[in-house]
């Protein structure tokens, strides 16, 4: 994971397109609508077995020409829009090449082993008590 914002612009391309939503009479004069396009195969930031990794975790989010696509249309303005395009996209690399922790398993800790025994004893003496005998 040695990739920053100013590496990852290099490699990404953006489509302005026009926003809806507020913006007044500006909206239907500036296209400040971002979508950012990331092709994992063809980056150079990323070594094969992380590349590897990229897709598989981000599989629902390629597109059919196999590039990664980030929509953001929040702001007014198109640089903004950039700004957290980029921000979104160095996110969602970052949590798909993180590692899941092994988890260790443990044991029950005999007190906790006592109290369960307890508890059934108890139980089980409470179901005896409410036995009568009808026969006798």
């Amino acid at each position: 994971m040695n990739f920053n914002k100013a590496d990852l612009q290099k490699e990404t391309s953006y489509k302005t397109s026009r926003s809806g939503g507020k913006g007044g009479q500006n909206v239907n004069k500036v296209s400040s609508k971002v979508e950012l396009l990331f092709s994992i195969g063809s980056s150079a930031l990323f070594n094969d077995e992380e590349k590897l990794l990229l897709t598989e975790k981000l599989q629902n989010r390629l597109n059919k020409d196999g590039y990664v696509q980030v929509i953001c249309d929040e702001e007014r303005s198109q640089y903004l829009n950039k700004e957290k395009a980029i921000e979104r996209l160095t996110t969602l690399l970052t949590k798909a090449l993180q590692k899941p922790k092994v988890r260790k398993p443990t044991k029950v800790s005999k007190a906790a082993k006592a109290a369960r025994l307890d508890s059934k004893k108890r139980q089980s003496v409470k179901k005896e008590n409410r036995k009568n005998d009808f026969g006798e």
